[in-house]
């Protein structure tokens, strides 16, 4: 496959900029790269798609900004930084996208947000929301309470966690290297360029160094999150920040950096992620019309169709969704409770604020969150 087709079709994308382009050798931000960054990616939004950033740099960002002169080692003084230098990083991203009109949303995650169910729910709500409005969602890790991502630097995966929570289509990792090489290009001058190849190709492992203890310019993070990408469909393109116009260049499908191939349709791998992720907790009966529509519409299941529940399950729970005969038709993430599904069952869904007080989702759940069986 010569042709970056699958790239240039997309239309969701999650860009995640590393923190060696954004600082400005130590003496804070580069402003100038990221109302370059910006630009570039305000020209990719013109084009029609959708963008999530996820941003590393507010450590950095907040060493500066106290005045030190090197990175500390404690836990709580890195913590420190990153609560300082947040406020520094959303503020240059804000004055940069509102030169050309745009709104931006602060949204501080862990991984907890994306792999826990309830969160889950909640937090691929409130980004799909932010994106209908028009609003660059730009994400960075809590740093200020989480230790193992401030310890190992793995925004590379909180990107590919984002990913696979909001269907998107391509993940463009931009660092300060033109991709993933042969061999190592620091230590050997003809290293090449891996300009495309299939994500779970496992030759790939010895080229991101995974066996050394910091891996290749940090490749092995990145290839891992490619992987991650690669389960709900994402295509992954590793690229060079510093080259003019790169993000404009990987979206036309331009030969340019590594482009790790999915090898899967985007619907088909997001099913089978989502039919291998949890456990069964419990059951709603379905009426007839329900399973007919589910089968052969592939529509989201309301209230309405749902006659019986089992089990004691909470909102982000996997639910078994049965004939009345008991066989299985599908299996997904619910978006309430058994105690609120049992109050809204056999309603409308206009009816759900009246019933449990407040307006949740219309949907009991959602046909992203649907699979067939």
């Amino acid at each position: 496959m010569s042709e970056r087709t699958d790239i240039r079709a997309a239309r969701r994308w999650v860009v995640k900029v590393g923190s060696a382009l954004l600082t400005d050798d130590g003496r804070g931000l580069d402003e100038v790269m990221i109302a370059n960054l910006v630009r570039q990616l305000t020209e990719l939004r013109e084009r029609g798609s959708e963008v999530v950033l996820v941003s590393s740099g507010a450590v950095a960002a907040g060493i500066v900004r106290l005045g030190w002169s090197s990175r500390p080692h404690l836990v709580h003084e890195l913590q420190a930084a990153a609560a300082v230098g947040q406020s520094v990083l959303v503020q240059s991203y804000e004055t940069a996208f509102k030169a050309h009109g745009i709104a931006t949303a602060q949204v501080l995650m862990s991984h907890d947000d994306v792999t826990a169910r309830d969160r889950y729910l909640n937090a691929r709500a409130t980004l799909n929301t932010l994106l209908r409005l028009g609003v660059v969602p730009v994400i960075n890790e809590n740093d200020t309470v989480v230790t193992e991502e401030i310890r190992f630097g793995d925004n590379d995966t909180l990107a590919a966690l984002v990913a696979n929570l909001i269907d998107a289509d391509a993940l463009l990792l931009l660092t300060d290297q033109a991709g993933l090489f042969d061999a190592d290009p620091r230590h050997n001058p003809q290293a090449e360029l891996v300009s495309e190849r299939d994500v779970n190709d496992p030759a790939l492992d010895a080229m991101a160094g995974a066996g050394g203890a910091l891996g290749r310019g940090g490749m092995v993070t990145k290839l891992r999150a490619a992987r991650l990408a690669a389960r709900s469909g994402t295509e992954t393109v590793i690229a060079s920040g510093r080259q003019e116009g790169i993000i404009a260049s990987v979206a036309a499908g331009e030969a340019v950096g590594t482009w790790l191939r999915t090898g899967k349709q985007p619907e088909a791998a997001r099913k089978q992620w989502l039919a291998s992720m949890v456990k069964i907790a419990g059951s709603v009966e379905l009426d007839d019309g329900a399973v007919r529509v589910l089968r052969e519409s592939g529509r989201s299941l309301l209230p309405v169709g749902v006659r019986g529940v089992t089990g004691d399950f909470a909102r982000g729970d996997m639910v078994s969704c049965r004939d009345s005969a008991g066989r299985e038709v599908a299996r997904g993430l619910v978006n309430y409770g058994a105690t609120e599904t049992r109050r809204i069952m056999g309603s409308a869904s206009a009816a759900i604020e009246e019933l449990l007080g407040y307006q949740g989702e219309e949907e009991l759940i959602h046909r992203d969150n649907l699979v067939l069986v």
